[in-house]
């Protein structure tokens, strides 16, 4: 059943632009029908049908009217009573059990007067690429020393001035190529940097060639492409395999190779910080490929231990013997046992032919191989420009060696899955010992996505339950979206993603998902997602995510904002979500009711345009559906809804005994221009 909810009286607490008073913010009143800019071509002529369908509706609507009450004089009509819509504020929310319908309203209390909702604002031009975590104005203000002014840093969140506007889009910004001519080209206005393409000109890391980016697949590593670089390191590992399927690249560039890898079916994380390259990460998200800001400083990973198959350093500029090797001993953290660690640029010593230079490198490299002999990795190719080593299945052999060395011993308290807001320790996190009889191993991809994994107590009936119901889930999905074969949808978001279910659901169609578990969840899952192949990061959704302003295409919230009821306001958000998502993007959203009767009422006055399925509609055991639209001429689209509003009101007092018949009419009209299901108030 198809639940249709339009508020006309709601306001907004704190919604207050950073450089406007609270008596300043901006209302729209239907009677006034102040246009903020000026429609395009296309919706100003849909406007003229949109009324003159309704006056041909309502025109015959009163022929039928006054011809029926001609011909029975007997018949009387009882007096009409309008019905009333409450202030969202006092209106009594059903409870979960009350799906099938919205409440009814009292038709004993007046008819408030015509009012208009009260609308976020949009942020200051300047917000255009807004990152909260990772604001340049106030990194300053933090320690250079180990790149802490490179980690994450929020805003406070008890700080009376919260920004509460809408980021807005650049000028000139387009729809991004769809897949996979994403993978070569982005749009030069969606992100308007011009410094990486002027500073690696020569290294073909990126062009500017007109209107738009080219990524000719280079890097300061591989000028000449990826592909003969990948080949050297296909000569040692096996990556057509399906063994090596999640990769973790430090230090990305607008992650080319990650992008090859896809090739082969390995999916690769691709991190770097905000530097002054500027936006690499955000490149890389604009081609369609998987990557966050991210950066090895004082902090853990955002990643279970045990994650990954292998990663990769290419010119990274990370200084891996500093601190005893603590930041080795990181990527030893996440790295999973018997995986690889892929190193290409310093200390690596081939083709150098200055002797000072070279003897330089080589003390590095010693270095270097020290610590790996303290983690008792093993170096199993030197062939430029690469050198690989491998991570040992268990540390057995280690254990004499690593007393002998007097290095840091094993990690002996705490989760080592732990990793929001940790710091880094001058450990070694164990593997198995002498004592552990059964071997873990993972399947190959493919077949790893639905083996159920042995760690993290899932059980089979539990995994398998799972993964049907998010089959079905899926497909009900693509019913009211059309989302999974329109090519529109590339990057998506899961924002509570449990054992990755959503994202295995989709793992057959051309998208990616980020697989987000919030830090604090029991049991804590991450660790499942990416045992399955897939790939994600913990989050704490108080705070702001590690990415750039309009990088999702597709965002889904599953049992979130029931989560965060008690942690935080939702308006937060909500207001994060508007940040990451791409105009013309959408949201899933899968909650109980009476959480999205709050939610839908705060994306009202954001302009998303948002439907309601009921629990009874798509027949599964619980929650109800969310789905909403950002569109990209979100001005046109309310100005619509303002004119649709003007009209009914003035025909509303004498028809509306027949209103429905006009809404029901109207409906086909409504849909192909994107706007709300009702145009004034439910008849």
């Amino acid at each position: 059943m198809l639940v249709t909810i339009n508020e006309d009286k709601t306001t907004v607490e704190d919604s207050i632009s950073v450089n406007e008073k609270p008596n300043s913010r901006r209302r729209m009143n239907p009677s006034q029908l102040q246009l903020p800019k000026p429609c395009s071509k296309r919706i100003f002529f849909f406007t003229l049908v949109l009324f003159f369908s309704l006056y041909y509706i309502l025109t015959t609507i009163r022929t039928i009217t006054i011809s029926s009450s001609s011909q029975d004089p007997h018949h009387h009509h009882p007096p009409l009573q309008e019905p009333s819509m409450h202030h969202h504020s006092s209106l009594q929310e059903p409870s979960i059990s009350h799906y099938s319908s919205p409440p009814e309203p009292s038709a004993n209390q007046p008819s408030p007067p015509s009012s208009s909702l009260s609308y976020f604002p949009l942020c200051p031009k300047n917000f255009t690429n807004y990152l909260p975590c990772h604001d340049p104005s106030t990194a300053r203000q933090y320690s250079i020393e180990r790149h802490y002014r490179r980690e994450r840093h929020c805003p406070d969140l008890s700080h009376e001035k919260k920004l509460r506007c809408l980021v807005p889009k650049p000028s000139g910004y387009k729809t991004p190529f769809h897949w996979p001519e994403s993978r070569n080209y982005a749009w030069f206005k969606n992100v308007p940097f011009k410094k990486l393409a002027e500073f690696k000109k020569t290294q073909n890391w990126v062009r500017l060639e007109g209107d738009r980016f080219v990524f000719p697949g280079g890097g300061t590593s591989f000028p000449g492409g990826v592909k003969d670089y990948v080949d050297v390191i296909m000569k040692v590992l096996p990556l057509a395999s399906g063994s090596i399927r999640t990769v973790l690249d430090v230090g990305c560039g607008v992650a080319s190779f990650g992008a090859f890898l896809l090739n082969h079916n390995i999916l690769t994380m691709s991190i770097a910080p905000r530097d002054i390259h500027e936006a690499q990460v955000q490149f890389a998200l604009e081609r369609g490929l998987p990557a966050m800001l991210g950066v090895l400083s004082t902090y853990k990973l955002p990643y279970p231990s045990k994650s990954f198959d292998m990663v990769h350093c290419s010119r990274c500029l990370v200084n891996w013997t500093a601190y005893d090797g603590l930041y080795l001993m990181e990527v030893d953290r996440v790295l999973r046992p018997g995986g690889y660690w892929v190193l290409s640029g310093p200390p690596v010593t081939s083709m150098v032919k200055a002797k000072n230079q070279k003897r330089s490198l080589q003390k590095e490299m010693e270095k270097l191989n020290d610590v790996f002999r303290r983690l008792c990795w093993e170096k199993i190719a030197e062939r430029y420009p690469v050198v690989i080593w491998r991570k040992p299945s268990n540390h057995l052999q280690c254990i004499k060696r690593l007393k002998a060395l007097k290095f840091p011993g094993r990690c002996s308290s705490g989760d080592p899955n732990a990793a929001w807001y940790k710091e880094m320790e001058p450990c070694i996190t164990p593997l198995l010992n002498v004592n552990d009889t059964h071997i873990r191993v993972l399947r190959n991809w493919p077949e790893r996505l639905n083996h159920v994994p042995e760690r993290h107590g899932v059980t089979i009936s539990r995994f398998k339950a799972d993964t049907n119901l998010w089959q079905r889930i899926v497909v009900y999905y693509d019913t009211k979206l059309k989302f999974l074969s329109n090519g529109k949808y590339r990057n998506i978001m899961d924002m509570n993603s449990g054992l990755g279910g959503f994202a295995a659901a989709l793992i057959k169609y051309p998208m990616w998902v980020m697989n987000v578990v919030p830090f604090d969840l029991e049991p804590n899952t991450l660790g499942v997602v990416f045992d399955r192949g897939l790939i994600g990061t913990y989050m704490n959704w108080c705070e702001a995510f590690s990415t750039y302003p309009r990088t999702y295409d597709l965002i889904h919230a599953n049992g979130l904002f029931s989560l965060y009821l008690d942690k935080c306001d939702i308006v937060d958000i909500l207001l994060e979500m508007q940040r990451i998502l791409r105009p013309g993007g959408a949201v899933i959203i899968r909650d109980g009711f009476d959480v999205l009767m709050k939610v839908k009422a705060i994306t009202n006055q954001m302009r998303w345009n948002g439907t309601m399925y009921s629990e009874a509609d798509n027949s599964f055991d619980h929650g109800t559906i969310l789905i909403l639209r950002h569109f990209e001429d979100k001005t046109c689209v309310l100005d619509i809804n303002i004119a649709c509003s003007v009209v009914c009101a003035k025909y509303e007092a004498e028809f509306r005994p027949n209103m429905s018949i006009v809404v029901q009419a109207l409906q086909p009209l409504l849909r192909s221009s994107g706007t709300a299901t009702a145009p004034h108030r439910q008849a």
